[in-house]
This record gives C-alpha cells, sequence and structure tokens, in this order.
C-alpha cells in the first residue's frame, strides 16, 4: 500500500477538489443551454421583404411545443387560406424593443385573424422571450391570438406568460434590425414600408 505524507495528502485532496471545482465549472448547464436554444424547429418559413431591397429572413418554428399556433403561423405565411401575410407591412416598430406585421385587415396594429376565427386560446406559454430574434404572437388579452406578432430585438423577459412564443428568426437578423432602424412617427408607426413581398414554407 501506498503511503503518502499528511502534508501531501492535505495537497491531493485539495488538488483534486480544485480540479473538479473547475470542471464543474466549465460545464454548460444544460438547462440553461436549452432553454437559450429554444425548443425544437420542425417547420420553417421565409419572409421576402421589399424596402430597397432589405432582404430575406427565415423564421424556425416550435411546432411540437406549439402546435395550433405554428399551424396558423405557417398557413398564413403560404396563404392556402386566401389571406395572409404576403403583402403585409411591419406596421409598428419600437427601436431596441421589437417589430409588428400581420395585421391585414385594418393596417393600423388592431386587426388581424387566425385561419380559423378572428382569434384562438393561448395554448402555453413554456416557450420564453430569452433572445433578440424571438418571435411572439400579439394580442389584445388573453386567449387573443390571431395573426399579428412581433419579433423581439432584445430580451423580453417581461412578456413572459403573456404573448406565446411560437419561433425564433434563424436566418436574417440584420434584416430584422434594417426594419427596426425605419424612422417611425410618435405613436411608432414606420414611415417607411417594409413590405412582405413573398413569403411561404422552406425546408427545415
Amino acid at each position: 500500500m501506498l503511503h503518502l505524507p499528511g502534508r501531501n495528502k492535505k495537497l491531493l485532496f485539495v488538488s483534486a477538489l480544485i480540479v473538479g471545482l473547475v470542471s464543474f465549472l466549465l460545464l454548460p448547464g444544460p438547462s440553461m443551454a436549452d432553454e437559450k436554444k429554444g425548443p425544437q424547429i420542425i417547420l420553417k418559413v421565409y419572409f421576402d421583404l421589399i424596402d430597397d431591397d432589405v432582404g430575406w429572413m427565415v423564421i424556425g418554428l416550435f411546432g411540437k411545443t406549439i402546435p395550433k399556433t405554428v399551424d396558423n403561423f405557417v398557413v398564413l405565411a403560404t396563404g392556402d387560406k386566401g389571406f395572409g401575410y404576403k403583402d403585409t407591412n411591419f406596421h409598428h416598430v419600437i427601436k431596441d424593443f421589437m417589430i409588428q406585421d400581420g395585421n391585414f385587415t385594418l393596417g393600423d396594429g388592431t386587426g388581424g385573424k387566425s385561419i380559423c376565427e378572428a382569434c384562438f386560446p393561448n395554448p402555453n406559454f413554456k416557450p420564453k422571450h430569452y433572445l433578440p430574434g424571438w418571435v411572439s404572437m400579439a394580442n389584445a388579452g388573453k386567449d387573443t391570438s390571431g395573426s399579428r406578432f412581433f419579433i423581439t430585438t432584445v430580451k423580453t423577459s417581461w412578456l413572459d406568460g403573456k404573448h406565446v412564443v411560437c419561433g425564433k428568426v434563424v436566418e436574417g437578423m440584420d434584416v430584422v434590425q434594417k426594419v427596426e432602424s425605419t424612422k417611425t412617427d410618435d405613436r411608432d408607426k414606420s414611415l417607411k414600408d417594409a413590405t412582405i413581398a413573398d413569403c411561404g414554407k422552406t425546408d427545415v
């Protein structure tokens, strides 16, 4: 049996403790990493914007976590019901907060409708507003999700439990930032149209 002097035993113990602690701290916390990454993306839609040729963005949607909301969003992007996001404008822009679209009935931020009715109940609030680029449904109170949505440009945790997060921007965050920089009036209405000229499903 190997015998170590008492001092060496203490040094060995302290060294092992330090190594173990450093290893633990360097390991990514799985829950935090998963939360910031968001739920699994199973569907994607694209928006092709026209505003001095702003560009293209792709949104990944959390179909397993928020299936009804995602189904609604996808059909509005494809226009399969004869109405949807095509030719709508990002009408509401607040710098360091969000850009909003989806009001194809009134165009002033108060209208819109879902594919089955004017609005539908909020399914759940599991996904949180962790990071810029999160896509969330605008509403006028409890169970009033319809077609209006917004894309965050900062972390907006104060909206957790109030708005349903259904996806995140996976390509084209620079396009979101261009729209965010658009000049607005005193009611945060964009003074220059950023129009969704085309939209639909794309490959995951």
